[in-house]
């Protein structure tokens, strides 16, 4: 599979008052991570979003384990990956990694997403095509 690591230096707003980490702003780098591993795999979000018939892939479910604290000034390498495909859905794993230590792994579940062909205020999950699907497991 394909995996995009990137290089995220903890800054002075991304900690609480003890100068680590506050865990929602992981969250955050999460979501990043995800687009530059779209990005990464020749899926830039911006080129993406051209395509009237899709919208984006919105999280629903996402999830974290901690083990170690990140700091103020810390670097620390998010690794991401697509852990499986499902129809219209499908599963990232991110790695945190401060030096060789696995600090946190999360995951996310994201839907692809467009247009209600019925109502242009919502979405609609959509089969994922088919080229994302091979570019992804080509590694």
């Amino acid at each position: 599979m394909f995996t995009n690591r990137r290089t995220v230096r903890i800054e002075w707003g991304d900690c609480d008052a003890a100068q680590i980490v506050f865990y929602p702003r992981y969250f955050a780098f999460f979501d990043a991570s995800t687009h530059h591993l779209f990005g990464a795999a020749g899926f830039p979000k911006p080129e993406m979003l051209k395509d009237p018939g899709f919208i984006g892939y919105p999280m629903v479910d996402t999830r974290a384990k901690f083990y170690v604290p990140s700091k103020f000034g810390d670097d620390i390498i998010i690794e991401s990956t697509i852990a499986e495909f499902r129809r219209s859905s499908f599963d990232v794993l991110h790695k945190v990694y401060k030096g060789e230590t696995l600090a946190i792994e999360a995951w996310e579940t994201r839907v692809w997403a467009g247009p209600h062909p019925d109502d242009p205020d919502r979405i609609k999950s959509k089969p994922i095509p088919q080229h994302i699907i091979d570019r992804f497991k080509q590694g």
